[in-house]
């Protein structure tokens, strides 16, 4: 099974977001969905939320080691190189 790693920017806020996921339509769609209580971050912050940056890989794994290196280097130093 394939996954996506993808970053998420606030429209109204210029916030970031990184996370991962099977299906991508369907996690953007969560996140920008109101009622949706299982994207608590994106909630915390005001959207909507738009993608400006994904990657799919391989497996879960491999998702998982990118989206925690992109969050220890940090979301907008990660994307000033990508």
């Amino acid at each position: 099974m394939k996954f996506w790693v993808y970053v998420l920017q606030s429209i109204s806020g210029s916030r970031y977001y990184c996370g991962y996921t099977s299906d991508l339509t369907r996690r953007l769609r969560e996140h920008n969905d109101p009622d949706y209580k299982l994207t608590r971050t994106t909630k915390v912050w005001q959207g909507p939320w738009e993608i400006v940056w994904s990657k799919e890989c391989q497996s879960r794994s491999e998702a998982m080691k990118l989206e925690r290196s992109i969050k220890k280097r940090g979301i907008s130093r990660f994307l000033e190189v990508h």
